[in-house]
């Protein structure tokens, strides 16, 4: 519930937020009420194919890794399906490059198999690919793969400073070691560009870009 928090106490933003987890439904709930902002913020527990109404805004934040690579298209036109027709999607989707797409779809590596078993990782192109059977259009794309192998480190060096309290916790070494072991993994494959990090902002077509210059000043 953190982004629809942030939206509605930021911006007075109303926000409808989906998850098919109970826990998380649950957890998101709790906040959204502790800020008092149950009037702005409804958390359903629901599967993104079942969700209803019209929105301004639909804001997907690496959520595509649970889809499925069969599911793209599905998801890219739910996405559509729930936008005005000046609507926006911001998608923040970590990838993986075009060229190694394919290969990566059909092997299980270390995360597949250790960390998040049956995750899938897109590329850029898989995903533009998804929305060819949508009236959605790419309008900009923010590369934060740099500053996301930075979160990886600081989140290994924390993690490290506190080992005791995760032993307390009744964590094995073997755990840690894993752990430390994924976040070095990860570091240093965004650092190489194996993977990436992006939030892609597509639009609906009578979306009109906001002007840039201030109006004239009346006479």
């Amino acid at each position: 519930g953190g982004f629809a928090l942030h939206a509605a106490s930021k911006y007075g933003c109303r926000v409808v937020g989906i998850t098919v987890s109970r826990a998380q439904h649950e957890e998101a709930t709790r906040r959204v009420a502790e800020a008092g902002l149950a009037d702005r913020v409804e958390i359903r527990l629901q599967d993104y194919r079942d969700a209803e109404g019209t929105f301004d805004r639909v804001v997907s934040v690496e959520m595509i890794e649970a889809v499925g690579a069969p599911y793209l298209p599905v998801f890219m036109k739910a996405c559509a399906d729930r936008l005005a027709p000046d609507g926006l999607l911001l998608l923040q989707a970590i990838t993986i490059r075009d060229d190694l797409y394919d290969r990566h779809v059909r092997t299980v590596d270390f995360i597949k198999r250790h960390i998040f078993p049956g995750t899938f990782i897109p590329s850029v192109s898989a995903i533009t690919a998804a929305a060819k059977g949508t009236d959605l259009r790419l309008v900009h794309l923010e590369d934060i793969t740099p500053h996301y192998a930075e979160t990886l480190k600081r989140w290994r060096e924390r993690f490290r400073a506190r080992l005791r309290e995760v032993r307390e916790q009744g964590f094995p070494d073997p755990f840690a070691r894993s752990w430390e072991y994924y976040l070095s993994y990860c570091e240093g494959s965004f650092r190489e560009r194996y993977n990436g990090d992006v939030q892609m902002l597509f639009s609906r077509p009578r979306w009109r870009e906001a002007p840039l210059l201030p109006p004239l000043p009346a006479d």
